[in-house]
Order: structure tokens, then C-alpha cells, then sequence
């Protein structure tokens, strides 16, 4: 069985939707969770600290333990508090769940230069530099003996993974997050970290932002509740458990269903002892484009 009782949790972008869900059930396995939101609308703009407050107050009035942090994760300086409340707080710090994002979608033709921008930076630095602090505090307790596990659990989306149009920012941003925390894997293995990637299909401000989703989304009548963000939760939990056994793995999760997502792998090939000509390369290549 998964416990998280007595783990130090950063959970970032938790004060609504997929965030939020994933504090209560942190804090009702006995995790003490940092719970960070910047507050800002769909688009990132604006900021308000009573998102936070609030799931602290939630999760405090349920018997756990909670602090609350507003900082912009995109933010290096930013990030670097974040972790340090944490450790502040509660002497260490266990787990980091990257979660939070915005949205501005726009086709390529329409999208402006700050579109592109503020998205990167919000989901993709947003993951790099909450991570990059926490990995620096592990590393130090690592060397000085302080062994035991870590965890990173990022939120990647099939919008990055399998390429939705009307979303280049977004996407490019969420397929790099899969990347990432391969790479963190790989990096941080040394210092017992593992991290992995959660690609959510659920109802939260983003997705019912989007143009004809909400009518999908609705809640049927009886059953499972497919796009309840809460499904999702209990997936990140068990990602973040000690005894996690994988490592730099990407999950789908939506309703009762999770399965794995296959990295990038090489696929039919074409061969030959010497350089090719760009006529022979499109002779050698037309089959792959034109399969019988």
C-alpha cells in the first residue's frame, strides 16, 4: 500500500482543478503539503493568494498539515522560495508535483510572440526551475548521507504527446515536460530521485476553456465520473510513494483508466552502403510514404 504519512510535498498550481485534488489526497495519506498557486487567470494574468489559502484551510480543517505558497514557479527566484518553504516549514523536502499551467490557444498564423512565450515559460520553466531547486537541496542531503527517496511526478498532456492543433505552445511545452523528466530520471537517479509524467483527461479551467469541451465533459448521470480530476490523483500519489518502482515513465490517466505511454522509438528503415543521391532516398523512401 502507498503512504505518503510524514512526506514533504510541493504540489504546484494546487489552488483549482487537478492541483487542488491532488493536496487533499496527499494530506489525507498523511503527506504535509506545500500547496503553491500563483493564483492568475486561464492566461496567467493577475495573481491572488486566496486560491492557496483556501485548500490550506480545506486541508487543515480536515486534521492535515498545510502550508501555502504563492510564488510564480516560472520565476527563478520564485521557485527557489518555494522549495525553501518547504524546508522551512516542515525541515526537508520529499516530493515535488509539477502541475501548474495556462493556456492561450491560438493557430500558429495567430499567435504572437507573448503567447508563445508566457506559455513555455509557465509549464515548461515552470517544471525546470521548481526542479532544478529541489534537485540542488537533494543532492546536498545526499552527499552528507541523508539518503532516502525522492520523487518527481510532472504533468505532461496529450496535447503535447499527440499534437493538437490550435495549440502549439501549449503542446510543445507539454511534449518537452515528457522530455524532461525523462532526462531527470536519467540524471537523478544518483541521487535515489525518480521522476515521472502523468498525462491527465480531465475537467478542470483549461480544458473547459476550450471551445466545445464543456459539453463533453459533463458529468453523465450515474457511474464513474470519467473527467473528475480527482481520478487522476490517486495515480500521482502512488507515483510519489517510496517504493515507486518506476522511473522515467509517462502514464495517461483518465476516469478508472491509466495506461503507459511508449517514448519516441525508431521505426521502419532504409539502408545502403554509401551516400545517398536524393533520387535514390526518394525511391527507397516512396514506400513509407505510400504503404500498399
Amino acid at each position: 500500500m502507498t503512504s505518503l504519512d510524514g512526506r514533504v510535498a510541493i504540489i504546484t498550481g494546487a489552488g483549482r482543478g487537478l492541483g487542488r485534488e491532488h493536496a487533499l489526497l496527499f494530506a489525507s495519506l498523511g503527506a504535509r503539503v506545500v500547496v503553491n498557486d500563483h493564483g492568475g487567470d486561464n492566461d496567467g494574468s493577475g495573481s491572488d493568494a486566496s486560491p492557496a489559502e483556501e485548500v490550506v484551510e480545506e486541508i487543515r480543517a480536515a486534521g492535515g498539515e498545510a502550508v501555502a505558497n504563492d510564488d510564480d514557479v516560472a520565476d527563478w527566484d520564485g521557485a527557489g522560495r518555494l522549495v525553501a518553504t518547504a524546508i522551512d516549514a516542515y525541515g526537508d523536502l520529499d516530493i515535488v508535483v509539477n502541475n501548474a499551467g495556462i493556456l492561450r490557444d491560438r493557430t500558429i498564423v495567430n499567435m504572437t510572440e507573448a503567447e508563445w512565450d508566457d506559455v513555455i515559460a509557465v509549464h515548461l520553466k515552470g517544471h525546470f526551475a521548481p526542479t532544478r531547486h529541489a534537485a540542488v537541496h537533494w543532492r546536498s542531503e545526499h552527499k552528507a548521507g541523508r539518503t532516502k527517496r525522492r520523487n518527481l511526478v510532472h504533468t505532461a498532456s496529450t496535447s503535447g504527446l499527440f499534437s493538437n492543433p490550435g495549440q502549439a505552445n501549449y503542446g510543445a511545452a507539454k511534449s518537452g515536460i515528457a522530455t524532461f523528466s525523462q532526462i531527470a530520471a536519467k540524471e537523478l537517479s544518483r541521487y535515489d530521485v525518480v521522476s515521472n509524467c502523468v498525462a491527465p483527461a480531465a475537467r478542470t479551467r483549461l480544458t473547459l476553456a476550450t471551445p466545445g469541451l464543456e459539453d463533453i465533459m459533463a458529468p453523465a448521470a450515474g457511474g464513474l465520473d470519467e473527467w473528475d480530476p480527482a481520478n487522476v490523483s490517486p495515480l500521482v500519489a502512488y507515483l510519489s510513494g517510496e517504493t515507486c518502482p518506476f522511473n522515467g515513465e509517462t502514464f495517461f490517466s483518465q476516469g478508472g483508466v491509466v495506461k503507459r505511454v511508449e517514448p519516441w522509438a525508431m521505426a521502419e528503415t532504409v539502408e545502403q552502403s554509401e551516400r545517398w543521391t536524393v533520387d535514390t532516398l526518394a525511391a527507397a523512401l516512396a514506400p513509407l510514404a505510400n504503404p500498399s
